[in-house]
């Protein structure tokens, strides 16, 4: 009974602080943090110590694996250089920074003590950086770089401990560590790629969501255990087999499965992140027990953090703008703001205690390096947390631009469209209802037609076609549920028939997403990102024509109305879009073969070509 009250004290403290902190536009972290340290000087709070086993053990490979299985691999290789140079290069120039520093300011340390520290502080914890990163609009590439340096980077300084704690105790010759360096590599990849395709053949024969979430959970204790067992890196195991299974799983699962999953994994990650933060503060009291033990003074171990705390910070920066000069390593290739930016995020976090606990009880002036590595990660929290939003501010890093993303999202979506389409006509037969096939083209051009409609944040329409059919929609759901908990309330219908009417609704209505912001204009003329642009011929001479029209010609003659306007670049014609009821633009080509429209909405100068069905 005790234990289960200290565990559900502790998950409503998380929910609590943490929805206070999201609420004041705090932290959640660093709040964790300060509430951890306070509730550990009151009388009475029980001492949750932080078991290094319990953190390298039973948190570190779930937070991991649920990183991973949301990471690109495709992200993975377009910044494998920043990512390795950080993951790798940037933890051992911290280690033997850290080592060199640690050894000149205590008294009688090792040298191999002094690299320890080093190891232990070299792993920056980039959830914290990368929340941060997303909350203040910081650029995504930026945002995948640390995201990628957090999933390899624990191995990196893992294995740099390890070593390092063998050289307290003996001599370790330099072709040891890069055979430890080279067996932990080999090993977790090896495990990795084993445990991530046998996770995809198992997850291939499962049809039930529970008993196919319910064996995520194994996977990466599954994959960092053996990998431990053969002295391999079992975070890197982890990652690699999350990498597979977050690849292969559009492929293999089905749309329930994905979904049970997504929300399971989202919860537990949650937990566990906001919790170890919690628990890194309520280490404090034992840390500094047993610094009480030390000979040395107070200032003189104030002094020494402090210099621990600096040398991290710094030795990060150097790192970063060195890698970012590209006549020293020319394959960072990143603009000085990014780096800037990447240089100052550098927040630990409850990697770097755990393994600071990991430290020989017989190391020399073990407590003050314990003690070290909390002001390490309690500074970086304070210092970088609190002030990389101000930083990215200040050097106005482009935020991802809402316009962008939803011209990609539309043309993806019209290529999709298309391709479903394309396969109806295919499987359709004589025998088929017209109208079952007339209600899967319209769902298929609603679907396309509403991420269009995204577009055109200038235009004078109060509401979009598929705006309305969200709303009425939306209202219909709602008179629908009123009658299904009625029937709840009556037991007229069997509980088991009112889930299943209610699972299908739940999936409708998230798919009728909330109403996304509108689009802000922020000055820039809106282009096809180069992600998603196509080239032809047509595109490559589409013309130049212009029109002073302010609206649809053909729907002003009419006497019809219009979502959005296209301008042909051969003639100059205005026209409605295909969400418009008349869709004039699409007759226009059709009359006319002219192949390429632009935009002709306030701010926007994306261009389509109809013949090729390309983006410009």
């Amino acid at each position: 009974m005790l234990i289960a009250t200290d565990i559900l004290s502790l998950v409503v403290t998380v929910l609590v602080v943490t929805g206070i902190a999201r609420r004041l536009d705090w932290s959640p972290p660093l709040c964790l943090v300060v509430v951890g340290v306070g509730a550990s000087f009151i009388p009475g709070v029980p001492s949750f110590e932080l078991n290094p086993e319990l953190v390298l053990v039973g948190l570190l490979p779930p937070l991991l694996y649920s990183t991973a299985i949301r990471t690109s691999l495709v992200d993975i290789r377009v910044n494998r250089t920043p990512i390795a140079l950080l993951s790798v290069g940037l933890v051992a120039f911290t280690t033997v920074a850290v080592g060199f520093a640690t050894w000149a300011v205590v008294p009688g340390l090792p040298l191999a003590a002094g690299f320890a520290l080093g190891a232990v502080v070299a792993p920056p914890d980039a959830v914290a950086a990368s929340a941060i990163a997303r909350r203040v609009g910081m650029p995504r590439q930026v945002v995948r770089i640390l995201e990628g340096e957090s999933l390899l980077n624990d191995a990196a300084a893992l294995v740099a401990l390890r070593t390092a704690i063998a050289a307290i105790a003996g001599s370790v010759a330099m072709w040891e560590v890069g055979l430890d360096f080279l067996l932990a590599a080999v090993g977790g990849a090896a495990v990795g790629l084993a445990i991530g395709w046998g996770a995809v053949a198992l997850r291939k024969r499962l049809r039930d969501p529970v008993l196919d979430t319910a064996w995520t959970f194994v996977v990466p204790f599954v994959a960092y255990l053996p990998a431990e067992a053969i002295h391999g890196s079992g975070v890197l195991a982890v990652v690699i087999s999350g990498l597979i299974l977050g690849q292969q799983s559009p492929r293999l699962l089905s749309g329930p499965s994905r979904l049970a999953g997504r929300i399971n994994w989202r919860t537990i990650q949650f937990l566990l992140e906001n919790l170890v933060f919690l628990l890194i503060g309520l280490q404090l009291r034992r840390i500094l027990a047993e610094v009480a033990d030390s000979s040395l003074s107070g200032w003189t171990i104030a002094g020494i953090c402090a210099a621990v705390l600096a040398v991290t910070i710094v030795s990060r920066i150097v790192w970063v703008f060195a890698a970012a000069t590209r006549w020293i390593l020319p394959a960072w290739a990143l603009p000085w703001r990014y780096s800037a930016a990447v240089a100052w995020a550098g927040i630990r976090g409850v990697v770097t205690l755990a393994a600071a606990f990991v430290l020989p009880t017989t190391t020399p002036e073990r407590g003050v390096l314990v003690l070290a590595a909390f002001v390490v990660v309690a500074g970086t929290l304070l210092l970088q947390g609190m002030t990389l939003p101000g930083l990215v501010r200040r050097l106005d890093l482009p935020a991802p631009d809402p316009g962008e993303d939803a011209l990609q999202k539309a043309a993806l979506l019209h290529e999709m469209t298309q391709a479903g389409l394309a396969r109806l006509k295919q499987e359709q037969t004589a025998e088929d209802p017209p109208e079952v096939i007339a209600r899967l083209e319209d769902k298929q051009a609603y679907r396309s037609d509403s991420a269009w409609e995204r577009l055109g944040a200038g235009s004078s329409v109060a509401e979009t076609p598929s705006a309305a059919y969200r709303r009425l929609r939306a209202e219909m759901l709602e008179a629908e549920r009123e009658v299904l908990l009625a029937a709840r309330d009556n037991a007229t219908v069997d509980d088991e028939v009112l889930r299943s009417v209610l699972d299908g609704m739940d999936i409708e209505e998230s798919l009728l997403a909330p109403r996304e912001a509108d689009l802000v204009a922020d000055g820039r003329e809106l282009r096809t990102p180069a992600a998603t642009a196509g080239s032809c011929a047509h595109l490559t001479n589409p013309g130049t024509a212009t029109s002073d029209e302010t609206g649809c010609v053909d729907c002003l003659r009419e006497g019809t109305t219009w979502v959005h306007l296209r301008l042909c670049l051969t003639c100059g014609h205005v026209a409605c879009c295909d969400s418009s009821p008349r869709r004039h633009a699409t007759e226009h080509y059709h009359e006319t073969q002219h192949p390429v429209i632009r935009s002709y909405e306030p701010g926007e100068d994306w261009r389509w070509c109809y013949i090729d069905r390309v983006i410009g």
